[in-house]
């Protein structure tokens, strides 16, 4: 017999869109049954390992007030528990890693433990229940609503059926939308589609995704060998090249600038006056923030160009050729990293870096890797509303600014930022303005009492690469996660929020009130 469980609001799927949905309909009094594909809630932030993108204004302004929550509580959890260094405890803006990428470089243990503190209350109260290790994988459909879900332990095979009023799609891959029949694209549209300047001049390409990256974390010690064995896909990498779209070997120190396609060759570690070193880039932990001795080493993330996976998708194919895809991904991670160690040539003329070590305990694995591959695209659903690349292009919008939307249920900012996809097409990198998240990218085109809560918005292939970011992901479910608790309370459903001025600017106004910014005081473009 089947375990069955009713919640007011099921959300598949624990990354950070599902965390930031679980907390807002908490908040609202809402029963809610979450689950996770692994053992760790947080998605990008802990179970990817994937440190913060943000835009240059997130320490005043531009998120959800409880993201910055999260992000204060990322500081406050290092103050509390770390013997750092009397300059960085009095630094107020403390980045752990001081990493280039983000002004908020840290563990994705320490994001977990956050994350875990902010649910708590919900958990213990009963209000929140969490399945981890759980997947879907049926969806029950009844014309245009969905009535369960049934999902698999993966470690069990115990199956148990969710029922609920409202379901979340939170998942990494938009993987209820393809279950539920649920209209929604992939990949790249033409431009007799969207109209947008950069789609595809011919034929849409559903298979044309960004890549994705099994992501590691690193740290260094001089004159030791930690060397890992020979990777079964070593050979193949090593001598893999492309120059239609890549700038030669992909295992190598160069690759294209990702705006001007020229081929930069970025040091290893930092090179005064150089280009920004692969260490100092997605560094984690700066050993120098703290006592010494409480780290042996720096501990870096390793996303960089030379471990994204492009050669096929895992998204909407047979499950041996995603599982291929899967390991493909990682074997191209970790022949990185046995060429880093190996081969890769050195300022003082030798080879390789044999002082690498893989940093297990980061990323909680045996292997070293994290427990989930970066997953930059998602099946996106048809959307009342679809957000273009001409809404908020600076190419297109000149001085004006990014499109105004009237039902705006948040903001977000980054550069409109594609890597190098499946259709072996290069590095597409725009400038674009701050943007408002409109309420109707929320909103499927059919069903009824379904909301993505992730990267499977109402977008395109271009605008999902401003769209996909931690900030903008977590504003995506906050605000699923709140629309389903009132039209819960209200007896309402999403579209007709929507529809309705009336109702939509009492939405709205519950979301000014638990700290969501629906529109940008004057700022520049990215």
């Amino acid at each position: 017999m089947q375990h069955e469980v009713k919640s007011d609001i099921t959300i598949l799927g624990g990354g950070v869109g599902g965390c930031a949905a679980a907390l807002a309909a908490c908040r609202q009094g809402c029963r809610v049954v979450m689950t996770e594909e692994t053992d760790w809630i947080g998605g990008q932030l802990t179970s990817q390992a994937v440190p913060p993108d943000e835009h240059p204004w997130i320490e005043q302004f531009g998120c959800t007030a409880s993201y910055r929550q999260f992000r204060n509580g990322v500081r406050d959890y290092y103050r509390r528990h770390f013997p750092l260094t009397a300059e960085a405890r009095a630094n107020v803006r403390l980045n752990p890693g001081n990493g280039v990428v983000s002004r908020l470089c840290h563990e994705p243990r320490v994001a977990l433990a956050v994350l875990q503190q902010m649910l708590a209350p919900y958990i213990h109260s009963g209000r929140l229940t969490i399945l981890y290790e759980t997947k879907a994988v049926h969806v029950e459909t009844e014309r245009d609503s969905i009535q369960a879900v049934t999902v698999l332990h993966t470690g069990t095979g115990k199956r148990t059926v969710l029922h609920a009023n409202y379901f979340l799609d939170a998942t990494e891959c938009g993987d209820i939308l393809a279950l539920g029949g649920v209209e929604y694209v992939t990949g790249s549209e033409s431009q007799a589609q969207t109209g947008e300047p950069h789609a595809l001049p011919g034929a849409a390409d559903p298979m044309d995704m960004q890549p994705i990256t099994a992501c590691f974390a690193i740290e260094y010690e001089e004159g030791a060998d930690h060397t890992i064995d020979k990777p079964d896909q070593y050979d193949f990498w090593r001598d893999y090249a492309n120059t239609d779209f890549w700038s030669g070997k992909l295992l190598s120190w160069t690759n294209p600038h990702h705006i001007t396609l020229k081929p930069i060759t970025f040091p290893f570690f930092p090179v005064e006056g150089g280009p920004v070193s692969r260490w100092t880039y997605r560094r984690i932990i700066d050993k120098s923030n703290f006592a010494a001795g409480t780290y042996a080493s720096d501990i870096v993330t390793v996303n960089w160009p030379q471990n994204d996976y492009w050669l096929g998708s895992i998204i909407d194919v047979g499950e041996e050729e995603r599982l291929r895809h899967l390991t493909g991904a990682k074997q191209l991670s970790l022949s990185l990293l046995y060429w880093m160690q190996t081969e890769a040539p050195r300022p003082d003329g030798k080879l390789g870096y044999p002082g690498i070590r893989l940093s297990k305990a980061t990323v909680g694995t045996e292997d070293g890797l994290a427990k989930y591959p970066y997953v930059r695209e998602s099946r996106r659903i048809q959307a009342a509303f679809t957000v273009l690349e001409q809404h908020i292009s600076t190419e297109v919008r000149g001085e004006a600014g990014a499109q105004p939307f009237a039902d705006s249920v948040g903001i977000g900012a980054y550069r409109i930022d594609l890597h190098p996809t499946l259709g072996q097409r290069p590095y597409l990198d725009l400038s674009c303005y701050p943007f408002q998240i409109p309420l109707g990218c929320l909103i499927p085109v059919r069903v009824r009492n379904l909301l993505p809560a992730c990267k499977n918005i109402g977008v395109t292939h271009i605008t999902n690469g401003c769209f996909r970011l931690h900030p903008v992901e977590w504003n995506i479910g906050e605000a699923a996660g709140a629309l389903a608790a009132y039209c819960l309370q209200h007896g309402d459903e999403p579209a007709r929020v929507r529809n309705s001025p009336e109702r939509l600017a009492d939405f709205q106004r519950r979301l000014t009130l638990e700290g969501v910014e629906l529109q940008w005081p004057r700022v520049s473009a990215l």
